[in-house]
Protein backbone atom coordinates (compact mmCIF):
# COMPACT_ATOMS: atom_id res chain seq x y z
CA UNK A 1 0.00 0.00 0.00
CA UNK A 2 1.69 3.51 -1.07
CA UNK A 3 1.88 6.17 1.16
CA UNK A 4 -1.42 7.93 -0.11
CA UNK A 5 -3.39 5.35 0.30
CA UNK A 6 -2.28 4.87 3.73
CA UNK A 7 -3.45 8.25 4.40
CA UNK A 8 -6.65 7.79 2.73
CA UNK A 9 -7.26 5.09 4.96
CA UNK A 10 -6.34 6.70 8.36
CA UNK A 11 -9.00 9.21 7.29
CA UNK A 12 -11.78 7.10 6.70
CA UNK A 13 -11.04 5.10 9.69
CA UNK A 14 -11.28 8.08 11.50
CA UNK A 15 -14.72 9.03 9.97
CA UNK A 16 -16.27 5.56 10.51
CA UNK A 17 -14.70 6.29 14.47
CA UNK A 18 -16.85 9.20 15.04
CA UNK A 19 -19.96 8.23 13.44
CA UNK A 20 -20.01 5.00 15.09
CA UNK A 21 -24.21 4.42 16.49
CA UNK A 22 -24.27 5.25 19.77
CA UNK A 23 -21.91 8.08 20.36
CA UNK A 24 -23.53 10.74 22.66
CA UNK A 25 -22.44 14.95 21.76
CA UNK A 26 -19.78 14.42 24.49
CA UNK A 27 -17.80 11.61 22.98
CA UNK A 28 -18.04 13.13 19.33
CA UNK A 29 -16.79 16.22 20.35
CA UNK A 30 -14.05 14.68 22.41
CA UNK A 31 -13.19 13.13 18.77
CA UNK A 32 -13.01 16.07 17.21
CA UNK A 33 -10.91 17.68 19.55
CA UNK A 34 -8.37 15.00 19.59
CA UNK A 35 -8.69 15.30 15.79
CA UNK A 36 -8.68 18.97 15.75
CA UNK A 37 -4.88 19.82 14.42
CA UNK A 38 -4.58 16.89 11.87
CA UNK A 39 -8.47 17.34 10.84
CA UNK A 40 -7.50 19.34 7.98
CA UNK A 41 -5.08 17.08 6.50
CA UNK A 42 -7.96 14.16 6.84
CA UNK A 43 -9.92 16.35 4.70
CA UNK A 44 -7.19 16.30 2.16
CA UNK A 45 -6.75 12.46 2.01
CA UNK A 46 -10.09 12.08 1.80
CA UNK A 47 -10.89 14.17 -0.97
CA UNK A 48 -13.46 15.94 0.52
CA UNK A 49 -14.87 18.31 -1.98
CA UNK A 50 -17.88 19.48 0.12
CA UNK A 51 -16.49 23.24 1.27
CA UNK A 52 -15.60 24.00 -2.04
CA UNK A 53 -18.92 22.52 -3.84
CA UNK A 54 -21.15 24.91 -0.81
CA UNK A 55 -18.81 27.96 -1.16
CA UNK A 56 -19.90 27.53 -5.32
CA UNK A 57 -23.17 26.95 -4.84
CA UNK A 58 -24.18 30.01 -2.01
CA UNK A 59 -21.98 32.49 -4.45
CA UNK A 60 -24.62 31.95 -6.90
CA UNK A 61 -26.92 32.99 -4.62
CA UNK A 62 -25.81 36.52 -3.92
CA UNK A 63 -24.44 39.40 -6.41
CA UNK A 64 -20.28 39.57 -5.96
CA UNK A 65 -21.16 43.64 -5.37
CA UNK A 66 -23.24 42.58 -1.91
CA UNK A 67 -21.32 39.20 -0.79
CA UNK A 68 -19.59 41.16 2.35
CA UNK A 69 -22.64 42.89 3.47
CA UNK A 70 -24.62 39.12 4.00
CA UNK A 71 -24.23 38.00 7.52
CA UNK A 72 -24.13 34.15 7.34
CA UNK A 73 -24.14 31.59 10.28
CA UNK A 74 -21.40 28.64 9.57
CA UNK A 75 -23.29 25.62 11.76
CA UNK A 76 -20.56 22.97 12.68
CA UNK A 77 -17.82 25.10 11.01
CA UNK A 78 -15.46 22.75 12.15
CA UNK A 79 -11.84 23.87 11.41
CA UNK A 80 -13.11 27.00 8.90
CA UNK A 81 -12.54 25.59 5.71
CA UNK A 82 -16.06 26.45 4.31
CA UNK A 83 -15.79 29.71 5.76
CA UNK A 84 -12.22 30.00 3.57
CA UNK A 85 -13.72 29.25 0.48
CA UNK A 86 -16.69 31.72 1.20
CA UNK A 87 -13.69 34.23 2.06
CA UNK A 88 -12.09 33.37 -1.12
CA UNK A 89 -15.81 34.41 -3.12
CA UNK A 90 -16.04 37.78 -1.43
CA UNK A 91 -18.13 36.67 1.66
CA UNK A 92 -16.27 38.71 4.77
CA UNK A 93 -19.61 38.94 7.34
CA UNK A 94 -19.31 35.23 8.60
CA UNK A 95 -20.00 33.78 12.23
CA UNK A 96 -19.28 30.52 13.50
CA UNK A 97 -21.00 27.50 15.79
CA UNK A 98 -18.73 24.71 16.46
CA UNK A 99 -19.16 23.21 19.54
CA UNK A 100 -15.52 21.58 19.65
CA UNK A 101 -12.73 23.33 21.62
CA UNK A 102 -10.54 21.96 19.39
CA UNK A 103 -11.63 22.87 16.04
CA UNK A 104 -12.47 26.51 17.44
CA UNK A 105 -9.01 27.38 18.40
CA UNK A 106 -8.10 26.15 14.52
CA UNK A 107 -10.91 28.03 13.30
CA UNK A 108 -10.19 31.63 15.32
CA UNK A 109 -6.70 31.20 13.83
CA UNK A 110 -8.33 31.82 10.09
CA UNK A 111 -9.06 35.24 10.89
CA UNK A 112 -12.53 34.64 8.51
CA UNK A 113 -14.66 34.51 11.38
CA UNK A 114 -16.17 37.40 13.66
CA UNK A 115 -19.02 35.98 16.39
CA UNK A 116 -18.16 32.29 17.31
CA UNK A 117 -20.51 30.31 19.29
CA UNK A 118 -18.99 27.28 21.23
CA UNK A 119 -21.61 25.24 21.44
CA UNK A 120 -24.12 22.69 20.30
CA UNK A 121 -26.89 23.51 17.91
CA UNK A 122 -29.67 21.95 19.97
CA UNK A 123 -33.71 22.61 19.52
CA UNK A 124 -34.29 26.11 21.73
CA UNK A 125 -30.91 25.51 23.96
CA UNK A 126 -28.24 27.46 22.06
CA UNK A 127 -27.44 30.88 22.41
CA UNK A 128 -27.61 32.34 18.21
CA UNK A 129 -30.39 35.55 18.48
CA UNK A 130 -33.81 34.98 16.10
CA UNK A 131 -33.96 36.44 12.63
CA UNK A 132 -30.35 37.39 12.60
CA UNK A 133 -28.68 35.61 9.24
CA UNK A 134 -28.94 36.57 5.84
CA UNK A 135 -27.18 33.10 5.15
CA UNK A 136 -27.30 30.11 7.27
CA UNK A 137 -24.78 27.09 5.57
CA UNK A 138 -24.43 24.20 6.99
CA UNK A 139 -22.13 21.28 5.08
CA UNK A 140 -21.01 17.77 6.11
CA UNK A 141 -22.37 18.42 10.07
CA UNK A 142 -25.22 16.06 9.63
CA UNK A 143 -23.97 13.08 9.79
CA UNK A 144 -24.48 10.52 12.38
CA UNK A 145 -24.63 11.32 15.90
CA UNK A 146 -24.23 15.11 15.10
CA UNK A 147 -26.63 17.48 14.35
CA UNK A 148 -30.64 15.97 15.14
CA UNK A 149 -32.98 16.21 11.65
CA UNK A 150 -35.18 18.73 14.25
CA UNK A 151 -32.58 21.08 14.60
CA UNK A 152 -33.75 22.45 11.27
CA UNK A 153 -36.22 24.45 12.90
CA UNK A 154 -33.54 26.09 14.84
CA UNK A 155 -32.30 27.07 11.21
CA UNK A 156 -35.05 28.42 10.47
CA UNK A 157 -35.86 30.51 13.10
CA UNK A 158 -31.91 32.38 13.18
CA UNK A 159 -32.40 33.23 9.80
CA UNK A 160 -34.00 36.45 8.54
CA UNK A 161 -37.38 35.86 6.77
CA UNK A 162 -36.17 36.17 2.70
CA UNK A 163 -33.00 34.51 3.95
CA UNK A 164 -31.09 31.66 2.44
CA UNK A 165 -30.73 28.12 4.20
CA UNK A 166 -27.96 26.39 2.31
CA UNK A 167 -27.38 22.57 3.58
CA UNK A 168 -25.01 19.65 2.12
CA UNK A 169 -25.04 16.48 3.30
CA UNK A 170 -23.58 13.36 2.42
CA UNK A 171 -26.21 11.50 0.02
CA UNK A 172 -25.54 7.57 2.18
CA UNK A 173 -26.78 9.37 5.13
CA UNK A 174 -30.18 10.58 3.70
CA UNK A 175 -30.82 7.34 2.45
CA UNK A 176 -29.47 5.17 5.37
CA UNK A 177 -28.37 7.16 8.47
CA UNK A 178 -31.00 5.96 11.07
CA UNK A 179 -30.72 9.77 12.27
CA UNK A 180 -32.29 10.94 8.65
CA UNK A 181 -33.76 7.84 6.91
CA UNK A 182 -37.68 8.78 6.65
CA UNK A 183 -37.05 11.63 8.64
CA UNK A 184 -34.87 14.51 7.78
CA UNK A 185 -36.42 14.82 4.33
CA UNK A 186 -40.00 14.23 5.61
CA UNK A 187 -38.97 16.94 8.39
CA UNK A 188 -38.37 19.65 6.21
CA UNK A 189 -41.41 19.03 3.79
CA UNK A 190 -43.49 19.21 6.70
CA UNK A 191 -41.73 22.44 7.73
CA UNK A 192 -42.55 23.92 4.17
CA UNK A 193 -46.33 22.94 4.41
CA UNK A 194 -46.51 25.20 7.74
CA UNK A 195 -44.92 27.93 5.75
CA UNK A 196 -42.19 28.05 7.23
CA UNK A 197 -39.66 27.86 4.22
CA UNK A 198 -39.84 26.79 0.62
CA UNK A 199 -37.44 24.88 -1.26
CA UNK A 200 -35.84 26.07 -3.97
CA UNK A 201 -32.56 23.49 -5.12
CA UNK A 202 -32.55 19.91 -4.43
CA UNK A 203 -29.61 18.41 -6.56
CA UNK A 204 -27.17 15.70 -5.93
CA UNK A 205 -23.86 16.87 -6.61
CA UNK A 206 -20.85 14.19 -7.74
CA UNK A 207 -17.47 13.68 -5.83
CA UNK A 208 -18.23 15.32 -2.44
CA UNK A 209 -16.11 13.10 -0.92
CA UNK A 210 -13.97 10.87 -2.63
CA UNK A 211 -16.46 8.63 -4.61
CA UNK A 212 -19.44 9.34 -2.37
CA UNK A 213 -22.03 11.50 -3.57
CA UNK A 214 -24.11 14.69 -1.71
CA UNK A 215 -27.47 15.84 -2.02
CA UNK A 216 -27.34 19.92 -1.83
CA UNK A 217 -30.76 21.70 -0.26
CA UNK A 218 -31.09 25.78 -0.75
CA UNK A 219 -34.77 26.90 1.34
CA UNK A 220 -35.93 30.43 1.40
CA UNK A 221 -37.09 31.05 4.32
CA UNK A 222 -40.35 32.59 4.59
Amino acid sequence: MNTRSNKEELGRNWLKEVIKPGLQASQVIGIYNDASKIYDQYTVDCKYQGPTIMAEEVARLVAEELRHEVRVLDVGAGTGLLGRELHKLGFSNIDALEPSEGMMNILKNTGHYRVKYQELMVVGQHTVPQDTYDLLVMCGSMAPGHIPAECVEDFIRVTKPGGWVVLLIRLEYLLTAEDYKDKLEAHMNRLQKENMWCKEVRKVVPNYCTDHEGVLFIYRVL
